[in-house]
């Protein structure tokens, strides 16, 4: 079967501290209320710490709903999250970052960079890679509507 990669980057500056930044990105149970892709998100496995290290989700994706579980890594914590996919149905690879800095230009704030690659197992037409990238750059957005809140 032929799959695809798709990458995406995307840097924006939020007015909050990093620390702040990196406690709503970790707030997995919150996801659906910002994330609009993401209907469910379901903590499955905890560290000693008690952060979550396996979390499943359920979304839309290319027109269907789709579960995947992923693998959280805390090792660069708190100026990166990033994460891999465990197990899902239209994905054979999710990994992807977050990391958070303070901001050279803004005193205060953070610049967090979002790095995603995904392996899919079918290729995208481009009007639903199109419409991807736009929700990921939503996505971005609601993570600084929600920081900044």
């Amino acid at each position: 079967m032929q799959t695809m990669v798709e990458s995406a980057t995307q840097t924006i500056t939020i007015a909050a501290s990093p620390e702040h930044c990196f406690e709503v990105a970790t707030d997995f149970a919150r996801y659906p209320e910002w994330a609009k892709d993401v209907k469910e998100a379901v903590v499955r496995e905890r560290d000693e710490a008690g952060r979550a290290t396996a979390v499943e989700f359920r979304a839309s994706a290319l027109g269907r709903s789709t579960h995947y579980t992923l693998a959280y890594d805390y090792s660069a914590a708190p100026e990166k999250l990033s994460w891999q996919l465990v197990r899902g149905d239209i994905t054979r690879a999710i990994d992807g970052a977050y990391t958070f800095s303070p901001s050279p230009t803004d005193p205060g704030s953070t610049d967090v960079v979002y790095d995603l690659s995904i392996e899919l197992v079918v290729p995208l037409p481009g009007f639903l890679k199109r419409r991807a990238e736009v929700r990921i750059l939503n996505t971005v957005k609601e993570l600084k509507a929600r920081a900044e809140a």
